[in-house]
């Protein structure tokens, strides 16, 4: 059988204006925060990041539960579940993207790393500076403009999930990644990828678009196409928005 991995999509409208929700710790770091970017994202990712825990270990969703869910950064800086000040016996990843966020789930000690981006231009040197020759090869045969933001868009969306499997993020160079799209109809259905790190490291992936969303998994182990905790899922319906701006 393979690996089952799960995902669950909110909205910063979703998340409640109440506080009753976040761990003591986490009360603390948000108030700490100097900018409101930074507040409404901690806000968005950890609210998203509870309910898709609480889902995946059959727990209720009431804010007293809630608030003792919790998600602290590993040393290396990606996120960890902990429930009851005890470690929670699966892995996470969090993304988040124009007013939206995205939680992934899986079982414990899978790599696994997520990440939403929107479709829009890309600059001709955003490629050639982020991307390797056969990224940048695959771009550039695309058929038309649209399609070659979507494929743009699409390899740096792999790479950033990739790069949260291996637990560095963009302390990596992005070219140390090569993204590989095996199927192209994730505009329809979740769609293969495939990622490979310099060091002989693969991942498995799988992409799919939401309107102006693109979302992207990739995990250090086989895997069915990620499941959403509910149907439809609710990126499936969401605008981008950028509300800090304001």
């Amino acid at each position: 059988m393979l690996v089952l991995i799960k995902w669950l999509a909110r909205g910063l409208r979703d998340v409640p204006t109440a506080g009753d929700w976040l761990a003591p710790a986490e009360s603390a770091r948000l108030a700490g925060l100097r900018f409101p970017k930074r507040r409404t994202e901690m806000r968005l990712s950890r609210w998203t990041a509870k309910l898709a825990v609480a889902a995946a270990l059959g727990l209720d969703d009431d804010a007293g539960t809630l608030a003792g869910i919790e998600i602290r950064p590993a040393a290396t800086g990606a996120p960890t579940a902990f429930v009851r000040e005890q470690p929670a016996p699966i892995a996470v990843s969090l993304t988040d993207r124009a007013d939206w966020a995205v939680c992934v789930v899986a079982p414990a000690g899978l790599a696994v790393g997520c990440d939403l981006e929107l479709v829009e231009p890309r600059t001709g040197r955003f490629a050639r500076d982020w991307l390797t020759p056969a990224e940048q090869d695959l771009v550039s045969g695309a058929a038309s403009g649209e399609e070659q933001q979507v494929l743009t868009n699409l390899v740096w969306s792999a790479k950033e999930s990739a790069l949260k499997a291996l637990r560095t993020g963009l302390r990596r160079s992005t070219r140390s990644v090569e993204v590989e799209v095996v199927d192209r109809a994730g505009h329809e259905r979740w769609a293969r990828l495939r990622v490979r790190a310099e060091e002989g490291l693969s991942f498995h992936g799988w992409w799919r678009r939401y309107g102006d969303f693109l979302l992207t998994c990739a995990a250090g182990a086989d895997c069915d196409p990620p499941v959403s905790i509910e149907d439809p899922p609710r990126l499936a319906g969401a605008t981008p928005s950028h509300s800090w701006l304001s």
